[in-house]
């Protein structure tokens, strides 16, 4: 039985020597004679050959006779090595030919300080693999992983390169992502150290590598495979397909064969010799791309924001608003330290027209606004009421009392204002430069689509303000 996704669902990086790179960005140069480039060229062919055969032998059968790797301006990359038609299966690869997290040593366990999860289980296993150099039998797929100095995730940005996105939520974002893997670590820690034998000298930055390298890839590979393998297997880590650049445009098809228990790509469109076969990751915004993939677009049409939204601890009928919202499916925030929070948080997206019903703006965050926007408790009653003789949804109509309803709204505007003059002024300050990072181009990418977001939800509520004064 097969089960079809589109690529646009995956959620996956590349680790590739240079997979962060879009386009626009400059092609690296690789080489500073034709007989070094010539050397170099020589040294990949043989280097994939290496790899396509060792995979060969690994999987028990052909896993593609239309592609080869080759090298492009993002790195190794895979390349039509036969005319493809769109339709037809580019590559196939059976389940049992990745690396998975029950292959972690049940004898460390014990030594757990705490319970870890699977992407910090399979990271252990890599590192198990990595000590063991050329007596594993990962060697190979593992030689082709990219180095730390080669990742370019938010995680791995120094403070100064941080600075850069401080008016984006992937700042703090980052930070929380870093205590979470910093506290799988330290739960991990006296076990490693248990067993220098078989895992070395871990330190933190080794982890954080790890994790970083398969994180992304067990997500690829889980959502290709059913939920039924899953289930027995645990995560994955991807192969081949983790030569596969994006593409934001790419319509690929994914097709996951539970029967045969086979992985299969096919391709969107028509493909010429020698042409990079390219899929789309997902609908992700760079801001998802940044902190989980390590790269950006330079245009990216599914940039969003995420904004944090309270009532105000001043207001007189704050519990009365809180307790109302979550009772009406605003659930609250538990943050890092295990404590609930009053703050609801919201995505918002571009606003492609000032006119029309504002799409890209949730109902809910409207909703949240009108809420927190009552001054009496005959407010919130009428909202409850009308609520109920409805759909059950609170605060999804427009306001009776208009004033209430621009009221509202311009707390929204209040909101989004000084998030647009801070991204506004931090890209300023990077376009005043005029000296090439690959991470400070990646800042601007970011800034600028969710700069983009931002304006575009601001003119509309301008709009609409206006028009129902």
């Amino acid at each position: 039985m097969r089960f079809g996704s589109r690529i646009a669902h995956l959620r996956s990086h590349l680790p590739l020597p240079f997979p962060l790179s879009p386009p626009s960005y400059p092609r690296c140069k690789l080489s500073h004679s034709a007989s070094a480039a010539s050397a170099a060229a020589s040294k990949l062919k043989e280097e994939s050959n290496e790899f396509l055969s060792w995979l060969q032998k690994k999987a028990g059968v052909e896993i593609s006779s239309m592609l080869s790797i080759g090298n492009s301006v993002y790195g190794r990359s895979l390349f039509a090595s036969k005319y493809i038609r769109a339709g037809d299966c580019i590559l196939k690869v059976p389940y049992n030919v990745q690396m998975t997290s029950d292959r972690f040593p049940s004898e460390i366990e014990p030594f757990l300080v705490h319970d870890v999860g699977n992407i910090s289980r399979l990271a252990v296993v890599l590192l198990a693999e990595q000590k063991l150099g050329q007596n594993s039998g990962w060697a190979t797929y593992i030689s082709n992983l990219p180095r730390k100095d080669e990742m370019h995730n938010t995680i791995f940005w120094s403070k100064d390169e941080l600075e850069m996105i401080r008016s984006s939520p992937v700042y703090q974002e980052t930070f929380d992502k870093k205590a979470y893997i910093v506290k799988e670590f330290s739960a991990l820690r006296p076990a490693l150290e248990h067993f220098p034998q078989t895992f070395g000298d871990v330190r933190l930055e080794d982890f954080m590598h790890a994790y970083a390298l398969v994180s992304s890839n067990c997500e690829l590979v889980s959502l290709m495979v059913p939920h039924s393998y899953i289930s027995s297997m645990g995560d994955l880590e991807g192969h081949i397909f983790d030569f596969l650049n994006h593409d934001g445009t790419s319509d690929a098809i994914l097709l996951s064969d539970e029967d045969n228990k086979i992985s299969e790509v096919i391709a969107d469109r028509d493909y010429d010799i020698g042409e990079q076969v390219m899929i789309r990751y997902g609908k992700f915004s760079n801001a998802t791309l940044l902190l989980d993939f390590g790269f950006t677009l330079p245009y990216n049409t599914y940039d969003q924001v995420q904004i944090w939204m309270d009532a105000p601890f001043h207001d007189p009928l704050y519990q009365i608003k809180l307790e109302l919202l979550q009772n009406h499916c605003l659930p609250r925030i538990v943050d890092a330290s295990g404590f609930n929070s009053s703050k609801s948080s919201f995505v918002i997206k571009e606003v492609k027209s000032t006119s029309g019903k504002g799409q890209g703006i949730p109902q809910a965050l409207r909703a949240y606004c009108r809420v927190l926007s009552a001054t009496s408790l005959e407010e919130l009653k009428a909202l409850t009421v009308e609520a109920a003789e409805n759909d059950g949804r609170l605060a999804r109509r427009t306001l009776t009392d208009r004033d209430r309803e621009i009221q509202a709204h311009r707390m929204l505007l209040s909101q989004f204002i000084p998030m647009i003059e801070d991204h506004d002024a931090a890209l300023k300050v990077l376009e005043s430069s005029n000296q090439f990072s690959v991470r400070r181009q990646m800042a601007k990418d970011l800034l600028k689509g969710e700069l983009r977001v931002l304006q575009s939800a601001c003119a509309w509520l301008t709009n609409y303000c206006e028009n129902i004064c």
